[in-house]
């Protein structure tokens, strides 16, 4: 992931964290949490000169690429802690 895909992310989130900090986003179906953002994508997809339908591909795509690396790291990490003595961390 580049530099400039971080930042479009972190600016989503930051919005996200704005508008939708209080929600449950496991209650709150997903087209109302898009809805949600609809305002700062077009603003970015504005910036980018794509519309809309391209930037939200390419925020999914984004979104599952990072959800994968915090994965991995979580993996990672409980690798560490699973080569101990003790009960293993299960993690799915």
């Amino acid at each position: 992931m580049t530099d400039e895909q971080r930042q479009i992310l972190a600016r989503i989130n930051a919005y996200a964290e704005e508008v939708m900090g209080d929600i449950d986003p496991q209650k709150v179906p997903v087209s109302t949490q898009l809805q949600n953002l609809r305002p700062i994508m077009e603003e970015i997809a504005g910036e980018m000169n794509m519309s809309l339908t391209d930037f939200f591909i390419l925020y999914m795509d984004l979104q599952s690429e990072a959800s994968c690396l915090t994965d991995q790291k979580m993996r990672e990490e409980l690798q560490d802690i699973n080569n101990g003595d003790g009960m293993p961390i299960l993690y799915r």
